[in-house]
């Protein structure tokens, strides 16, 4: 164990101001050997270390330049979800000291699993993602300790599953997954592992479909949701950044040919790019946009369609739908976020120009001959 003992002993007689001899004269050792502590040539005997400590009015840990690690549970458990976020490789050795520590502790076991899971998967390592697999089946044994939000019996089989994938055991991978599919949650890992790994696509298909469909959802509220944040900080760049970013993604997603629910989520966000620019003193852009989100809100509520083959990449499946809880339709749920965001003048810009759109589409089908 390395120590800075050298440096403390050199340190401290600088500090009272005393020779190399006068230590020595003090300690009854020549200078040579007060020379070589302090070059790391060597180190003193105990007895010589209790007297230095002694002579310098200090403890013999802070002449070592020793701290005791703290080695409680808690302490552990937060060494550990470090390690996981960093990757650091000494994550492994300090996996084996917690094990052996704390056996039957949830929070140290569970947490440990991630760790070998992390570096299994990474590296490819079937004794790690083996270990991985046997911590996860302990740390189902000790669930009732659990006391974090983020991790259930059911994430636990989540990650179970996946490391059977990688262990070249898809199949018991799937059905560990697909029974524990409580709200769909492992839809994208089951459709993934299917067309990935055992090359079932058709099978496949509707779990991903699913999985698209919640994206599409969770997309929405999370965008929205960053972009109260932004408008409460009156960043109204970063409102625009987020908004922005969200309309990309969900491009990918709509169909061109077929209006259906990417176009009421489109709707939205487009009324929300509206408030930002509306506040970074672009009037014009905000009532283009405006304008761009009547259009869209008034196709979808013509015929308002939530079925899942209203996005791309869904195909053969007409089962399932979608829904945010905002309002049945697009002007709903576009009314349900300006009284949210409480913008007296978009909302006054808005209910302008939506109140103009069914105008102008009668005037373009009278004007075609």
């Amino acid at each position: 164990m390395e120590t800075a003992l050298s440096d403390n002993i050199r340190a401290f007689r600088k500090q009272r101001s005393l020779t190399r001899e006068q230590l020595a004269e003090v300690l009854g050792v020549t200078p040579g050997a007060v020379y070589k502590w302090e070059a790391k040539l060597s180190v003193p005997e105990l007895q010589v270390i209790i007297k230095l400590a002694d002579f310098f009015d200090t403890s013999v840990d802070v002449l070592l330049g020793y701290k005791v690690r703290d080695n409680s549970l808690d302490a552990i458990a937060k060494r550990i979800n470090t390690f996981c976020r960093s990757g650091d490789p000494a994550a492994l050795s300090e996996a084996e000291k917690a094990l052996k520590k704390y056996p039957n502790s949830f929070i140290v076991v569970h947490g440990c699993a991630q760790i070998y899971n992390m570096f299994g998967s990474e590296r490819h390592d079937m004794n790690y993602l083996r270990k991985a697999l046997e911590l996860y089946e302990q740390s189902l044994l000790l669930i009732s300790q659990n006391t974090g939000p983020h991790v259930s019996e059911y994430t636990i089989y989540g990650d179970i599953g996946g490391i059977y994938a990688l262990m070249g055991k898809p199949e018991q991978g799937v059905e560990i997954l697909k029974k524990h599919n409580t709200g769909g949650m492992f839809d994208s890992k089951i459709g993934g592992m299917l067309a990935l790994f055992l090359n079932r696509t058709e099978e496949a298909v509707p779990f991903l479909s699913d999985a698209l469909s919640t994206c599409a959802v969770r997309l929405l509220s999370t965008v929205i949701g960053f972009a109260a944040v932004f408008s409460f900080m009156k960043d109204y760049q970063a409102l625009q950044d987020i908004v922005s970013w969200g309309l990309n993604v969900l491009s990918g997603i709509r169909k061109a040919d077929q209006v259906g629910y990417p176009d009421k989520i489109a709707a939205v966000l487009t009324v929300l790019l509206a408030h930002a620019h509306l506040h970074t003193g672009n009037a014009e852009k905000a009532q283009s946009h405006l304008r761009k989100a009547a259009a869209l809100a008034a196709a979808f509520d013509a015929a308002p369609y939530y079925g899942l083959s209203g996005f791309r990449y869904i195909s053969g499946s007409d089962e399932g739908s979608v829904h945010d809880g905002m309002g049945g339709t697009a002007g709903e749920s576009i009314a349900f976020i300006l009284e949210k965001f409480q913008d007296p003048e978009l909302a006054s810009l808005w209910n302008k120009i939506r109140s103009s759109v069914p105008e102008q589409e009668e005037k373009q089908t009278e004007e075609k001959p």
